[in-house]
């Protein structure tokens, strides 16, 4: 089984020049282009498969404030703001829906861990609220597990990810963007110690300012250009069911699973806590930036080596402009999921609520997460190379941020002064590429 993901006609022919061009064309590179759009500047996005067929369209589907990190908390109050209105925005359907999410704990511990996050919120005077044992039958009837508690959050959303980064894109090419499809950038070129051009596998676009929203792709695509960006790949394992009554409409994170109510009537599916973090050689040049985070992690992350080490070790890392490059070879990522996640998340969650219990798979599919460091987005412009942004590390939290990332990066791009403050999620704040970039 596989996913099922709407895909949108490309436009056919390639222009010549373009204020801006956007590489990558998830939610965050697709909402880039529309805010810019919007604005009337001239914007062309360049996606070497189709859009939003990634991790965009292969996520739970959470639109969520709740549990962010500090310096996110911000742009996903932005993002919320814009995906109330999105139906309207985008004149179609995202699916998006205020349905209320649940943070279920298991122990006191964990349970001290919400409580601790909620002094963040409070500055924002956010609607989230721990609630006692008693309550969390009123907000999701049904459990059989005795949980310590919970923290609910009623105005966290959830909305459709097969089908919303599809209808934003067209919407996109109604305010006058281009979107290519099939049409990887090999690489840019500069003029004056500034962009100037990207450089497809069809042609030249001469361009003002370039935007990387490459996901999974930022790493090996930023390698080419002598910067060395902290990036790992996760892989995540999620399916989704025929249409059930009966189970809980509000989303619901536990320790070892994870569901949400689908437009379709079925749910999806995963488990929260597992994910396969494959060793490839990047793990080996990375281990330092990432030790902390995988210390931190230990219990969530299941460590694989296969096939996709020797496939990293024998892919090309620097080509010339005149080359095919990796971008043309794989043009979507496809992985498989864990076949045992997912039977674990399965069994975990008919045992916790029981109105599962006759659930039918309709469909399971595995997607790679492209994670920073820190769990943090890196959003800006590269200090050494003017005209040159990235929006890129989004560590699994991109679909529901994706609008007000958008939004940020667009100011950024146009020198508009930006809605949220940008500083949380420089490039820079990693110290050795922080040493780097000024000695460059």
């Amino acid at each position: 089984m596989g996913i099922t993901i709407e895909t949108i006609e490309p436009d056919a022919s390639l222009p010549a020049a373009s204020d801006v061009v956007v590489i990558g064309g998830g939610i965050i590179g697709i909402t880039t282009a529309l805010f810019l759009a919007r604005e009337g500047i001239s914007v062309t996005v360049c996606e070497k498969g189709e859009v939003g067929h990634e991790q965009s369209g292969r996520n739970w589907g959470w639109v969520r404030v709740m549990g962010r990190d500090p310096g996110e908390i911000p742009l996903g109050l932005e993002s919320m703001r814009l995906w109330e209105d999105m139906d309207r925005l985008v004149g179609g359907d995202t699916g998006f829906t205020r349905s209320g999410i649940v943070y279920v704990a298991d122990t006191r511990a964990k349970l001290a861990e919400h409580e601790a996050w909620l002094e963040h919120a409070k500055t924002y005077q956010l609607d989230s609220r721990l609630l006692s044992t008693r309550e969390i039958d009123a907000v999701i009837p049904g459990g059989k597990r005795a949980f310590a508690g919970a923290m609910f959050t009623p105005s966290d959303a959830r909305a459709e990810p097969q089908k919303a980064v599809p209808a934003m894109a067209r919407a996109l090419r109604r305010h006058g963007g281009t979107v290519l499809t099939r049409c990887a950038v090999r690489g840019i070129e500069t003029a004056g110690g500034r962009v100037s051009a990207v450089v497809t596998e069809r042609g030249r676009i001469a361009c003002q300012r370039i935007v990387l929203a490459g996901g999974a792709w930022s790493r090996l695509f930023l390698g080419n250009l002598g910067i060395d960006l902290p990036a790992l790949k996760v892989l995540g394992s999620v399916f989704r069911t025929e249409p059930l009554d009966g189970p809980p409409t509000h989303a619901v994170g536990a320790s070892d699973f994870a569901f949400r109510k689908r437009q379709d009537g079925g749910y999806t599916i995963a488990h929260r806590g597992a994910s396969v973090a494959e060793i490839v050689p990047d793990s080996f040049r990375l281990l330092f930036d990432f030790l902390p985070s995988f210390v931190r992690q230990r219990h969530e992350l299941r460590l694989r080596i296969g096939e996709r080490f020797i496939e990293e070790a024998r892919r090309k890392t620097s080509w010339s402009l005149d080359e095919e490059t990796p971008f043309e070879q794989t043009r979507i990522l496809d992985p498989k999921p864990s076949a045992p996640i997912l039977e674990e998340a399965k069994r975990n969650l008919i045992a916790a609520f029981p109105a599962f219990a006759n659930l039918r798979i309709k469909e399971s599919w595995g997607g790679l997460i492209d994670a920073t460091p820190d769990a943090v987005p890196i959003i800006g412009e590269v200090p050494r190379l003017p005209g040159f942004f990235l929006a890129t590390g989004f560590s699994g939290h991109g679909f529901g941020i994706g609008p007000g990332a958008g939004r940020l990066i667009a100011d950024l791009v146009s020198g508009r002064s930006p809605m949220i403050d940008p500083k949380p999620f420089r490039l820079e704040r990693f110290s050795r590429l922080e040493r780097t970039t000024r000695a460059g």
